[in-house]
């Protein structure tokens, strides 16, 4: 979940073709935006075979550059040793402040733990079969297929709603937002949604209403239904209906 700017922070985008889909990369970069400004763009595969040809149009129209990398041995993955190589490159550069790493390998994990040792950021994204090593190493992680609009109609909900009653069934979604509304709540129960949403990211690294077909948290704890929501002058507060006098 993203609230706005965070920062405008450089950034330093590396995406493994083999693992991406240029259906993403519009949202993706929109997505990058909210995060920083994206200095460096790369891509890395072996722009030899034609299965990586659909990437042409879109590298061109976002000015990413390609990263030749030949795949010299089946079986070995040569593409991922090269974006591993050019990302402690550009680390130890100095000139960046947080990575964007997009591919649903987990050959990236210790990758992501040893950028974040060294003080910079790291955010994810993959699709929803990424092995949780990898997104657990990240300090943000989206899932890709939040970006996938349907061809037919560009502007529908990318993500079909979840029903009120698969959400109030979801134990652990009640319960992470109960815990952030605890944690940021004063003594009538109530807390604002900022804050709230802030402390479930930081507990929850790939939380994010998008993945319930919301475009944001409001709209996910109001559908949840046990919730309240009170929105004075600009500040939206939340409280748990069973706190309620």
């Amino acid at each position: 979940m993203t609230n706005g700017t965070e920062t405008n922070a450089s950034l330093a985008v590396l995406i493994d073709a083999d693992n991406a889909s240029p259906a993403i990369i519009e949202g993706l970069l929109a997505e990058v935006a909210k995060l920083g400004v994206a200095s460096v763009k790369r891509i890395y595969g072996d722009w030899t075979k034609p299965n990586l040809g659909s990437w042409k149009n879109e590298l061109l129209q976002h000015s990413i550059q390609p990263i030749q990398q030949f795949g010299y041995t089946t079986g070995k993955n040569a593409t991922d040793s090269a974006m591993i190589i050019d990302a402690m490159d550009l680390l130890y550069a100095g000139h960046f402040s947080g990575f964007c790493i997009v591919s649903s390998d987990s050959d990236f994990t210790r990758l992501a733990s040893r950028i974040r040792e060294s003080g910079r950021r790291v955010y994810g994204f993959g699709e929803r079969k990424t092995p949780r090593p990898f997104v657990s190493a990240c300090d943000r992680f989206i899932y890709t297929d939040v970006f996938m609009a349907p061809k037919d109609d560009p502007e529908q909900e990318v993500i079909k709603p979840v029903t009120a009653k698969q959400l109030k069934g979801d134990t652990a979604l009640v319960n992470l937002i109960r815990s952030g509304i605890e944690a940021e709540s004063d003594e009538a129960g109530w807390a604002q949604l900022g804050p709230v949403g802030s402390y479930i990211n930081k507990t929850a690294n790939d939380f994010d209403p998008r993945n319930y077909g919301f475009s944001k948290l409001s709209q996910l704890i109001v559908a949840i239904g046990l919730f309240e929501i009170d929105r004075r002058d600009s500040m939206v507060l939340v409280r748990d209906a069973r706190k309620k006098s």
